[in-house]
């Protein structure tokens, strides 16, 4: 009888063992997850340091292939290195003082990010809406409005 509770009390041990190891699995899991969402949610830095500092050249790394500019109004749908010269104007005509993400939403592979310009004595609200692909992050459309 003694050596029957012995066994058991081996089983229940090897059973603990193995619910902890799966415990932590799902949990390292879930820990990776959240890294991803996060590095997701962290193309929006550099893009918004670039904006800032009025960068269009940087910027425009960003840029899709084709993307949709509209900037006061005007709305285009053009090739990368036209967006990056619409976008360098409106830097020129607006230097950037500050530049500060207020709200940020979307899964990929479609995210985006609002937020508010101070440029040239004026503010602007700018809405910024990325397409994540196999290949990396690219800003799809950059909407640009006079507050």
């Amino acid at each position: 009888m003694l050596l029957l509770s012995l066994r058991n009390i081996d089983m229940m041990k090897k059973i603990y063992s193995l619910l902890i190891l799966l415990i932590t699995g799902f949990s390292g899991l879930y820990s990776q997850s959240a890294q991803a969402q996060a590095k997701e949610q962290d193309v929006f830095v550099p893009i918004s340091k670039y904006i800032q500092n009025g960068d269009a050249e940087s910027l425009s790394a960003w840029f899709a292939t084709n993307l949709e500019v509209d900037i006061l109004g005007t709305n285009n749908v053009c090739s990368k290195q036209q967006a990056k010269q619409i976008v360098k104007e409106f830097f020129t005509a607006y230097s950037p003082k500050s530049f500060v993400i207020n709200y940020r939403s979307g899964k990929p592979p479609m995210t985006y990010a609002v937020g508010n310009l101070s440029a040239g004595g004026s503010k602007f609200r700018i809405t910024l809406f990325v397409k994540t692909q196999p290949e990396g992050n690219f800003i799809q459309q950059i909407r640009i409005e006079k507050e």
